[in-house]
């Protein structure tokens, strides 16, 4: 399969998601969560790619190519458990970082501070980019250190972000503390940011759905974030076909730590599979 750069892409596809859309009312997101799990139908043969690879988890699938909008799930019950954000917290947090002038744009360099870390891509300045492709925690520990409490809780309120809970007793919020989404709610906050509804301007949403990219050929776009809280792990996103977008959200449980941290993209990958999804 060929892949392509972002340059590559033809610019009539790219408008696919970035023409801005009206701005939505705010909405309640248990209720919302409630409304999108009442339309999802449970794939039960599905449980046959988990069980490939061994692993206990939930996936939603909300196929828009047709004008009959598909939902499917997974392993229902989890689908509505609030988990860790863990590294997909990375794609509010450049929203926020954005919006409030943390960070300038995509081409500002954050120094590295010479402390080796366990995961050589971190080992080396930064910019938005490369901080996203390759989870940078410590950049974003520092976009935490610079922005208030309280604006980060408006700001996740407003999106309708999980529990938007940014307290934590140790440890960063979105990973060791009380933040949580659920799968459900992470395709409800994708779709408004597909949809440029989020409420931060419009120009760095479409700069942040540019960061997410991590395929894409002539005539679809993968973007996507992976995250991972040693317990469990995620991969979340869309990918962009002329016809529609298909959103993803999957959770595992990962009892063998980095050993199971490939399973989120092969078990995704698979459902997509089944369903005609990837090319």
């Amino acid at each position: 399969m060929r892949h392509f750069l972002l340059t590559c892409i033809p610019a009539t596809f790219l408008i696919l998601s970035s023409t801005p859309a009206p701005a939505s009312d705010s909405h309640d997101s248990t209720r919302d969560q409630d409304k999108l799990a009442a339309m999802a139908e449970e794939r039960t043969d599905w449980a046959a790619i988990f069980d490939q690879f061994e692993a206990d988890g939930t996936i939603v699938v909300v196929d828009g190519r047709s004008s009959n909008t598909r939902v499917w799930v997974h392993d229902p019950e989890r689908a509505r458990q609030r988990f860790s954000p863990a590294s997909t917290y990375k794609i509010p947090h450049t929203l926020i970082a954005l919006d409030t002038g943390v960070v300038r744009d995509e081409f500002e360099i954050f120094r590295w501070d010479g402390v080796e870390r366990p995961f050589s891509g971190h080992n080396r300045d930064q910019d938005l980019r490369s901080a996203m492709r390759h989870s940078a925690l410590w950049v974003y520990q520092k976009f935490a250190q610079a922005i208030e409490e309280e604006t980060l809780r408006n700001h996740l309120d407003a999106m309708q972000y999980g529990n938007a809970d940014v307290t934590a007793e140790d440890g960063d919020y979105w990973v060791n503390g009380d933040l949580a989404i659920s799968a459900h709610e992470q395709i409800i906050f994708l779709k408004r940011l597909f949809r440029n509804e989020l409420n931060v301007a419009v120009e760095h949403q479409r700069l942040v759905k540019d960061l997410m990219i991590g395929q894409a050929g002539q005539d679809w776009i993968l973007r996507a974030k992976t995250g991972w809280q040693g317990p469990m792990g995620w991969w979340v996103g869309w990918i962009e076909w002329s016809t529609g977008p298909v959103f993803f959200a999957l959770n595992i449980d990962t009892p063998n730590r980095m050993e199971d941290l490939s399973k989120r993209q092969k078990i995704t990958r698979s459902v997509l599979d089944s369903i005609e999804a990837l090319p």
